[in-house]
């Protein structure tokens, strides 16, 4: 490789899942953009990111990546730390990053942020969209209107979009007129030697799980209606409980039923041995970008029954099966618990699109040669490119990560 960019990803969350301490929110796009930069930096790129102050020194270094923090989260006075320490300390942050390209992954104000920062400073900005509501041009989950002004200006200033599904492609194309790449995300999964193929559940002796954060947009009540149908099903639920009005809801009916058990917050590296105990993994959002979860059950074949069908690959691929409601919730776990064969079709399906579509280094090569483009900088020709990856740190056994299609 000719020349190697410096690269900055901007995750102000991600110290936790970097570092390996359970600090603060820790989901999909943390773990993503941490595997990505550790793994470029295992090829020999400068890669640094930008985090919240979490007590860690400023400019330390962590497998690799350094790592130059902002003001604590809470620093501040409300409705003043908007601009300090908040922007203030990010612009101090991203000019001692010094990189030649940032990435930043999430519909957030500090997008925009970072994207009038590099273009007053002429520096490559990169934004892949995390949700197929970040590709609507009213932008339903900011709130606030200076929040849609600074995503708006990233969408329309970034030198390149990246999308995760087809359909947020063709949303991008509809709203800013864009041609957005499709890349697939990482996520480690098992090695072929570690993956030991399931077999179909017997009756209802393996739960069924639910993977998430229990919000409004993962429609866990959803699930508790359908367990409150299911009462010959065990349901696990895992994930995080907040403390608002609509968990406590939902905490609510799940406990007053004998069928569901509310599991809490599992760590990354134990979430495996639920994914193998489990006889399906049921999903109920009502929208999402490319579920990380859905990359972690497939590597360990497991069948997904879900609301949500990006790009309608469980649906073609028969990688479980796709539900618009609860009644077809109902039927389709019925349908795949019921019938062994069946089964197995779609745990063999789901290792198989797995492997081919979310190993480490053929996804996370994607995103190197589109950073290595967007720099001017000629990536590597095929041959080179192979050898180079086989040379490339091995991450299947770091910590955490997920992706999409």
């Amino acid at each position: 490789m000719a020349k190697s960019p410096r690269i900055c990803f901007v995750v102000h969350k991600a110290f936790g899942v970097l570092a390996g301490k359970p600090t603060g929110h820790i989901g999909g796009v943390e773990r993503q953009t941490t595997l990505m930069a550790r793994w470029l930096a295992a090829r020999g790129h400068s890669v640094c990111m930008v985090t919240w102050d979490e007590g860690q020194e400023d400019g330390v270094l962590v497998d690799g990546v350094r790592v130059f923090k902002v003001c604590a989260r809470e620093a501040g006075v409300p409705g003043l730390r908007f601009l300090h320490p908040r922007w203030t300390s990010l612009n101090r942050a991203l000019a001692r990053a010094d990189a030649d390209l940032y990435y930043h992954n999430c519909a957030e104000y500090m997008a925009g942020q970072v994207a009038l920062w590099c273009k007053a400073r002429r520096r490559k900005f990169v934004f892949s969209v995390a949700c197929d509501t970040d590709c609507d041009p009213r932008l339903p989950t900011l709130k606030k209107l200076r929040e849609r002004i600074l995503f708006r200006y990233a969408m329309t200033h970034a030198d390149r979009l990246i999308a995760q599904t087809e359909h947020q492609r063709d949303m991008l194309d509809r709203w800013l007129h864009v041609d957005a790449p499709v890349l697939p995300m990482p996520c480690p999964g098992q090695s072929d030697n570690e993956y030991v193929p399931p077999s179909p559940p017997s009756g209802t002796d393996r739960p069924i799980i639910w993977v998430g954060r229990l919000s409004p947009q993962k429609r866990p009540d959803r699930l508790i209606n359908v367990a409150e149908r299911c009462p010959q099903h065990r349901f696990h639920i895992i994930g995080p409980i907040g403390d608002d009005k609509y968990n406590r809801d939902v905490r609510r009916r799940g406990e007053s039923l004998p069928n569901v058990t509310f599991l809490g917050p599992v760590a990354h590296d134990k979430i495996g041995q639920h994914y193998r105990e489990a006889s399906l993994m049921c999903c109920t959002p009502d929208y999402e970008g490319f579920p990380n979860t859905y990359l972690e059950a497939w590597s360990y074949g497991l069948p997904i029954v879900s609301t949500f069908d990006p790009d309608g690959l469980i649906a073609r691929k028969t990688l479980g099966v796709a539900a618009t409601d609860e009644d077809s919730l109902i039927s389709g776990i019925n349908r795949v618990l019921g019938d062994s064969e069946l089964w197995r079709t779609i745990s063999d399906n789901a290792r198989d699109h797995f492997v081919r579509n979310y190993a480490v280094d053929v996804s996370i090569a994607r995103f190197e040669r589109v950073f290595l483009e967007v720099c001017g900088i000629a990536p590597p020709g095929r041959s080179e490119e192979r050898e180079s990856l086989s040379a490339s740190v091995p991450v299947t056994a770091n910590p955490k990560q997920e992706t999409t299609v």
